[in-house]
């Protein structure tokens, strides 16, 4: 499998907020061609904390090892909430396979605060994981404006009524064999604008170049994995590209250990008019219609669930 440092790059998001005109352009310039060729790209220096986001881990975990009849007490329910327990193999990435091998939990800001089931530290530590993943994507989002000559605070302005979603990821180990096709996630593009992915060692994401190949994107030591999604796709009309990925179960002893992910999907405010941007429909016609964010996410939830 090809390295995939030399196709996924890592860019120093420190050069951007403290660096001189000319830094701070160039890093513009390599977010522009992540986001163009692949669709993923590493971020190093982000500014959040390592010791967050390892609690937030620990917090994960400890959810997921509670009885299945405690995690269902707060199961996912329907699409305009997207919040709460969802259990292994309810949710079908790739709709023409069987159900994923994970489980996971759906948090927003509503649920994170208002949920008597978590304790005082989950909710203090998902909240301050929240905010530090806000302040993150806020600085993407500045550098994808810049990338697209449009007003800085474009994007910001059309997601600062934070209707995201931070998720805890939980893949079991591989118990017996899984059923024809059936993966740990099924391969998909995401639907929001930009993703943050925190994950541990275990591996298994996959990004699908281009030319149809797929590629290791393991976790790399004090690094965030942020791909770019299908509203922005469609904001930039395929300017900026959603790139399928999948989680494919290891080959080796590591399928019979747990795999933990953390992803914060950047949502767009949901009475956004997602439509080609003025700049990026000047050689090409725009090749999707105008959609609501809210009206775009819950078309794929429930293509999903």
């Amino acid at each position: 499998m090809t390295n995939p440092v030399l196709q996924i790059p890592i860019i120093d998001l420190q050069t951007f907020a403290t660096g001189d005109e000319l830094e701070r352009q160039t890093i513009v310039d390599r977010v522009y061609q992540a986001c163009h060729e692949i669709g993923f790209l590493y971020i190093k220096n982000s500014g959040i904390s390592s010791h967050l986001i390892q609690q937030l881990f620990t917090h994960s975990q400890q959810f997921f090892n509670l009885p299945l009849e405690a995690k269902n007490q707060i199961a996912w329910l329907d699409e305009s909430h997207n919040s709460g327990y969802v259990g292994i193999e309810r949710e079908r990435l790739d709709p023409k396979q069987p159900g994923d091998l994970k489980e996971a939990l759906n948090l927003n800001l509503k649920s994170i605060a208002q949920n008597p089931d978590f304790s005082t530290e989950f909710h203090s530590c998902a909240l301050n994981s929240w905010k530090a993943c806000v302040q993150i994507t806020d600085i993407i989002l500045q550098t994808f404006a810049m990338a697209l000559q449009i007003p800085e605070d474009f994007f910001i302005a059309n997601h600062n009524a934070q209707a995201h979603t931070l998720r805890l990821l939980h893949y079991p180990p591989l118990e017996q064999p899984p059923k024809q096709g059936q993966v740990r996630a099924g391969e998909h593009s995401d639907y929001g604008s930009i993703t943050l992915l925190f994950q541990d060692d275990i591996g298994g994401l996959e990004v699908q170049t281009k030319n149809g190949e797929w590629i290791a994107a393991p976790a790399i030591p004090d690094t965030i994995i942020v791909n770019t999604g299908d509203l922005m796709q469609r904001w930039t009309n395929h300017v900026f590209c959603s790139t399928k990925h999948r989680v494919a179960i290891p080959t080796d002893e590591k399928m019979k250990r747990s795999r933990y992910s953390i992803a914060f999907f950047c949502h767009p405010n949901d009475d956004t008019e997602v439509a080609c941007l003025p700049g990026c429909c000047t050689d090409r016609v725009a090749m999707y219609p105008s959609i609501s964010a809210k009206d775009y996410l819950i078309s794929r939830l429930q293509a999903t669930y």
